[in-house]
């Protein structure tokens, strides 16, 4: 938590930077990039914030989004040290009680008296502690140690800051700046627009005149994690209050005359005691006639100006500012282990991200080799020693940025991926020469083909076309008109024969009755009829009805026609018919076969149609 309001009471001085802040543009002779120091507890806490579900807890949400960060900062080429928190402080034991119930972080349930000055270990084996020991792995694995601290977490982060071993700190506790940090980071935001969100301690003097002396007699009124404050008071008149007294002499004032100077408008003789187990409440009147609290304000005043950390020259700092080699093959192993993410995909999250980080720091080489105008060996600058860039395949932009795809030198998994192109520019400007050279040399080669006007390609296409068409349908044509004129005149000369054979018949009937045999015929007429038919004359004309027009209108009568007739002229009929028909399916199947030819063809068959029924009407009649 830090110091109460103070983070409101520094919102004048916050700033938002771009995520490319964080890499260093002015390019100093001990160091080649930013460093940052990362409070892991607060970006645990941050994290785990964002979904405390069980599915999250389960999929490890909070520890992807730690690698994702990680990665963000790694390409900008920063060096990260993680530092974890400690024992607990013994002036701090009593909020961790209040704010935790003794539960999960204590290992001892056992009450701490406020004078009692002793710190307690941390429960190694909580659900939080486990998520930072994960997350000390995953970091592992990217070269990335973590610096475990002796007590708070924040005030190992200010230590290195003073001391100027890194260049910010990345922590949302408020009494980092209390421990003595300069620069910190409270936020960071990742994808489209990231951005940090940045304080630092110049501003703060600068614009509220609040210096690490006045944040700490701002804590002592306000309340903090070593002491609940003074009741009543806000942050507006702590600070007019603090301000009042000055920078200079405001810790020693409080330490030597308590609280004194600060006047409590409801009861300011009023002594308020802490219960027993509680955190010391500051004596609104505290005065020399009141050790005990005098001797609690300096308890925490010393907490926070001598806090216990590594120091600054030791061996454990030393290591943890080394660094380290990135283990692939363990990162892998790793991501499968708690993301169940198979090995391409680690690849593709990470490797681009150490591409760009080695091309930022080639990139680093090149500008301080042009500023200093001396060239040093590459072996003595932990720097490739070539271009990390192949060459440039194809220009891209990224939201809204101007980017390149680039292939890359000596990277195993990666062979291409998109980088910014103002980077590509600082680091290697002869490989954008050769492909803006490549590209023009590919523009000269595709020349582009003269193609002819598209009313000339018809004129010169359309006759021939037009004539194989002409062709095919004058084949078909004859095609057609051979197929129906064969069935048309065989057709006609079976209707002549039959013709001729009434006629001849018809012409040997009439003789017979014209002939005087007809008279001596030994079959009388009178029997049979005047208009009657006898039975030998079906012999010669079967199929016809001889009528005497001569004689007047006879008397209607029954015909008596012999059924041997009737039977003879019922199949020639059929035979007729069958042939009738057989030539009209012939046409219809040789007109179906056809579905894709002209409307000619499909009029003729329709006129050879007709032409049969018309002659089978004749024939009929």
């Amino acid at each position: 938590m830090g110091v109460k309001y103070l983070w409101e009471v520094v919102e004048p001085c916050k700033k938002r930077y771009p995520l490319d802040h964080l890499q260093r543009d002015l390019i100093s002779v001990v160091r080649r990039n930013k460093r940052v120091c990362v409070d892991l507890s607060c970006w645990m806490v941050e994290l785990h914030k964002v979904n405390q579900s069980y599915c999250a807890t389960k999929e490890k949400v909070y520890l992807r989004g730690f690698f994702h960060r990680l990665r963000a900062l790694i390409a900008l080429n920063c060096s990260i040290i993680l530092v974890s928190d400690g024992s607990i402080p013994g002036i701090k034991v009593p909020t961790y009680r209040r704010r935790l119930k003794a539960r999960f972080e204590v290992a001892d349930d056992g009450g701490v008296e406020p004078g009692k000055q002793t710190s307690l270990r941390r429960n190694k084996g909580s659900e939080f502690s486990c998520m930072i020991k994960e997350a000390k792995v995953i970091a592992s694995t990217l070269g990335i140690l973590c610096l475990d601290g002796v007590e708070e977490a924040e005030a190992q982060c200010a230590l290195l800051n003073s001391e100027n071993l890194c260049d910010a700190c990345f922590s949302s506790d408020s009494d980092i700046f209390l421990f003595g940090a300069t620069t910190v980071y409270r936020e960071i935001c990742l994808g489209e627009g990231g951005y940090v969100v940045c304080y630092e301690m110049e501003d703060i003097k600068k614009k509220l005149g609040l210096g690490r002396n006045s944040l700490i007699a701002l804590a002592l009124l306000l309340g903090s994690d070593y002491s609940q404050g003074v009741r009543g008071i806000r942050q507006e008149k702590a600070c007019e209050i603090v301000r009042s007294v000055g920078e200079n002499v405001i810790l020693e004032k409080v330490s030597s005359e308590g609280l004194s100077f600060v006047k409590n408008k409801r009861n300011s003789k009023k002594q308020i005691r802490p219960k027993k187990g509680t955190l010391p409440l500051v004596a609104v009147n505290g005065s020399s006639h009141d050790p005990e609290g005098l001797q609690e304000i300096k308890e925490v005043i010393d907490a926070f100006m001598n806090p216990k950390c590594h120091n600054a020259d030791s061996n454990t700092v030393s290591r943890a500012l080394a660094e380290f080699t990135f283990q692939r093959t363990k990162l892998q192993e790793i991501c499968h282990q708690f993301f169940e993410w198979p090995s391409e995909k680690t690849d593709e999250y990470i490797l681009p991200k150490i591409a760009e980080r080695n091309l930022r720091r080639y990139a680093i080489l090149q500008s301080r080799s042009t500023e200093v105008g001396v060239n040093r060996p590459l072996h003595k600058l932990q720097v490739p020693e070539k271009c990390p860039v192949s060459e440039i395949i194809k220009t891209r932009k990224v939201q809204g940025r101007e980017c390149f795809e680039v292939s890359w030198n000596d990277l195993e998994g990666l062979e291409t991926s998109i980088v910014p192109a103002d980077l590509v520019e600082r680091a290697c400007p002869e490989k954008i020469i050769e492909f803006k050279e490549k590209m023009e040399a590919k523009k000269k080669k595709k020349k582009p083909k003269q193609k002819q006007p598209k009313s000339k390609e018809k004129e010169t296409s359309s006759p021939t076309k037009a004539s194989s068409l002409i062709e095919l349908s004058l084949q078909l044509q004859q095609i057609d008109l051979s197929s129906t004129s064969d069935l048309a005149t065989s057709t006609i000369e079976e209707a002549q024969q039959e013709k001729e054979q009434q006629k001849s018949m018809k012409h040997d009937y009439l003789r017979l009755i014209d002939s005087p045999a007809k008279e001596n015929s030994s079959i009388g007429w009178s029997t049979i009829g005047r208009f009657g038919v006898g039975p030998s004359s079906y012999s010669f004309y079967p199929e016809t009805e001889v009528i005497d027009l001569i004689s007047p209108f006879p008397e209607a009568r029954s015909r008596n026609v012999s059924r041997s007739y009737q039977e003879q002229k019922s199949q020639e009929q059929k035979c007729l018919d069958h042939k009738l028909e057989n030539v009209i399916e012939l046409s219809d199947s040789e007109t179906d076969d056809d579905d894709d030819d002209d409307d000619e063809h499909c009029r003729k068959a329709r006129e050879l149609r007709m032409f049969l029924q018309n002659i089978r009407k004749d024939v009929i009649l």
